[in-house]
């Protein structure tokens, strides 16, 4: 359906009220949204090497959102076109409008519910399911959620089952690469308030990947299991977590890794805050077992630095990373904030020198948010990073060559029509 005719279906669909109940049970809202971000890159996901030039971009998103709700019911449908300016004709039948999200939930009593479809997954910090907001795209998951919600106490079970069509009608459960990123996932989250300012979270997390070949399917199953805890005495911002992983990776390799993160953050007035942090995901090339933690579907960009040099492009390796954050808000329109990452592996590293080392650089983060309307925000960016050459030996590219990374974000997300009948 082109996106002109689901606007015109939802306008259409609004002033039936007429024909509904007098109760206003019934509850309609339209959102657009268009992100616009431009990209200055010299050194962003990977160093680049000595003499190389750097680029630039503009990608945008077009997303449009229509939600539905009644008791005991809730609808969404949000559909998505992103991309690089110049990257389609001028005249393009083609079209890219993909189903960014399309799930339905059902509340039932006692405070149980069942959400079904094409949704993003966002618990805890987002450190291993999060909706990854930053990238043009985000993410979003095919699945199934049962759960239990009370003001104290959270249960949530997520099931998926990928297949890439349904024309096969022999050869088992063979999933070719190019969808989802798992073959099957079984998930368990518990979130409890145990006092006013304290929460706990438990996770287990069942990964299945296919392994197998066309004539006949095969799952290498990846257990992930951990904790995330907050814990908000006045002024002070305190969180943790640790999570270990067992079973067989994507490469049918057995594994056995671990991370912890910690962090400390303290709100000195209504302007200033500061926090002190550190991630240790493990990991050594020189194991028999694959020891490397995997962060699966987090939202990376958040937690290892802007310019996505771990996780969020190719990185294997363990990784030590030491956080210092600056915030400063003047005024409710404006806001600066300012982080330090020190980054160092989990084991030695021989350089071209044949010395041994660990750590990899520093990387500074700069960024400004400015409210410029209701509806409108405009956020802008600058990074750094100061390579060692250890750095050269672990993601390639020449420490001595300036690595920055600049960019310009405006987002326009209104809400164009909420309804009532």
């Amino acid at each position: 359906m082109r996106i002109t005719n689901l606007i015109w279906a939802a306008m259409l669909f609004a002033p039936l009220s007429a024909f509904a109940q007098q109760q206003k049970e019934n509850q309609f809202t339209i959102d657009a949204q268009i992100r616009t971000r431009g990209e200055y890159r010299n050194g962003v996901l990977n160093p680049h090497p000595e003499g190389a030039s750097p680029t630039f971009f503009i990608n945008e998103r077009a997303r449009l959102s229509l939600g539905y709700q009644r008791d005991r019911l809730q609808m969404k449908l949000a559909a998505q076109h992103v991309g690089v300016w110049g990257q389609d004709p001028q005249i393009d039948k083609n079209g890219r409008f993909i189903l960014h999200e399309a799930w339905a939930r059902l509340d039932f009593s006692k405070g149980l519910f069942a959400q079904l479809g094409r949704q993003p997954l966002s618990y805890d910090d987002e450190r291993l399911l999060g909706g990854l907001d930053w990238n043009v795209a985000g993410r979003f998951h095919d699945a199934l959620k049962l759960g239990y919600e009370s003001k104290m106490h959270k249960l949530h079970l997520i099931l998926a089952f990928n297949q890439n069509n349904e024309d096969r009608s022999y050869g088992g459960t063979y999933y070719a690469p190019g969808g989802q990123p798992y073959k099957t996932m079984q998930t368990v989250w518990y979130n409890g308030r145990w006092a006013k300012d304290f929460t706990a979270s438990l996770l287990f997390m069942n990964t299945g990947f296919e392994t197998g070949t066309e004539e006949k399917g095969k799952t290498a199953n990846m257990q992930t299991m951990g904790t995330y805890l907050v814990y908000t005495p006045g002024a002070w911002l305190l969180n943790g977590s640790v999570y270990y992983q067992s079973g067989k990776n994507k490469a049918d390799k057995k594994v056995s890794a671990y991370m912890f993160s910690l962090k400390a953050g303290y709100k000195i007035d209504p302007k200033w805050s500061v926090s002190l942090g550190t991630d240790y995901l493990s990991g050594d090339p020189d194991s028999k077992k694959v020891t490397t933690f995997d962060p699966l579907y987090g939202t990376h960009h958040k937690f290892y630095g802007g310019m996505d040099y771990f996780y969020a492009s190719a990185y294997n390796k363990g990784l030590w990373d030491k956080i210092l954050s600056v915030d400063f808000k003047p005024t409710q329109k404006i806001g600066f904030s300012l982080n330090y990452h020190h980054f160092s592996t989990t084991y030695d590293v021989t350089a071209t020198d044949g010395k041994e080392g660990r750590s990899l650089g520093s990387e500074f983060d700069l960024q400004v948010d400015y409210v410029l309307m209701k509806d409108v925000k405009l956020t802008a960016g600058y990074s750094t990073m100061l390579g060692t050459k250890y750095m050269d030996i672990v993601k390639g590219g020449s420490h001595k060559s300036w690595q920055d990374w600049g960019w310009l974000t405006l987002n326009i997300n209104p809400r164009i029509l909420f309804t009532k009948w």
